[in-house]
């Protein structure tokens, strides 16, 4: 039985282009190479068992204590003149929950699910969640490939349009999540945001493709992570104004002085009140974020 200590632990990487077909090569040890499939765009689905079909966002007539809607002057002010704009990944940048997705690939999507939604919420660390869902089903090597030719990633409506008017628009776009670059970098390469501006974790195994575990170096990996790392690209880059993007408690905290200066939240695939009562915007279209840049 090959024990931790002597095993190599390896992480897998994917590498893409700029287009919309990338391969993702993948050294999984020096007598093995492993290739990842094309990933390829897909629009939204009209199948009636794609959840990106059938999704449906709450809007601001679904509650009365939404009244963050409308930006105040100062808000459109900083997401005007941001330097750079920073993106939750999982049920913002895609209409998706990664590590549920590749969770229900695996046989343990409702367990991991429940998790998933109380570390949103913000009832409980989030390295504490993020552990307890891995041990859940604890994905091989060969899963997660098979993962990532089978579901593309599922951008949500407008995101590839509002990330193109923030580059014409002078901004850099980050994106900064709690999910796995495995299934990250994909996306990255659809949007054209380089592997340099991604924070995310990164899953481990064993040189026999056995799940290993998490990279805890990672900032994203723990509580307090995503204001950590947008304070970093902040000094690293000198930017006088920061936004971040996204609908979780995790985003919620990039909100901070020193960190990000303004949070505006998603709510067009989940909308989880005690985050959205917070933030200095709450969107239901990116539409609307798109057309405050003209």
């Amino acid at each position: 039985m090959e024990g931790l200590i002597s095993s190599r632990i390896i992480p897998i990487r994917a590498y893409g282009n700029q287009g919309n077909t990338p391969l993702f090569p993948t050294q999984t040890s020096s007598r093995r190479r492993v290739f990842y499939g094309p990933i390829r765009m897909m629009g939204p689905s009209t199948s009636s068992n794609s959840k990106a079909g059938s999704v449906k966002p709450l809007t601001a007539s679904s509650s009365g204590r939404l009244d963050n809607t409308l930006p105040s002057k100062e808000v459109l002010d900083i997401w005007q003149k941001a330097d750079a704009v920073c993106f939750d990944v999982d049920s913002t940048v895609c209409v998706d929950e990664g590590i549920d997705e590749l969770a229900e690939f695996c046989g343990a999507g409702k367990a991991v699910a429940e998790w998933t939604a109380r570390a949103m919420g913000g009832s409980v660390p989030f390295e504490e969640a993020l552990a307890a869902r891995l041990s859940l089903f604890k994905p091989s090597l060969s899963q997660v490939q098979d993962f990532l030719e089978k579901r593309p990633p599922r951008l949500s409506p407008g995101i590839k349009e509002l990330v193109q008017k923030l580059k014409e628009s002078g901004k850099t776009v980050y994106l900064i999540s709690g999910g796995f670059r495995q299934m990250i970098n994909p996306v990255a390469s659809i949007l054209g945001v380089p592997t340099e501006n991604i924070f995310a974790n990164q899953l481990l195994f064993k040189t026999s493709g056995e799940f290993s575990g998490f990279d805890a170096n990672e900032p994203t990996s723990r509580s307090g992570g995503k204001p950590f790392a947008v304070e970093l690209l902040r000094k690293a880059h000198g930017y006088k104004m920061v936004v971040m993007i996204g609908d979780g408690a995790t985003d919620l905290e990039a909100q901070k002085p020193g960190c990000a200066d303004l949070f505006i939240c998603y709510g067009g695939v989940q909308l989880r009140e005690a985050v959205s009562a917070k933030a200095g915007w709450l969107v239901f279209n990116f539409k609307d974020l798109i057309n405050s840049l003209e």
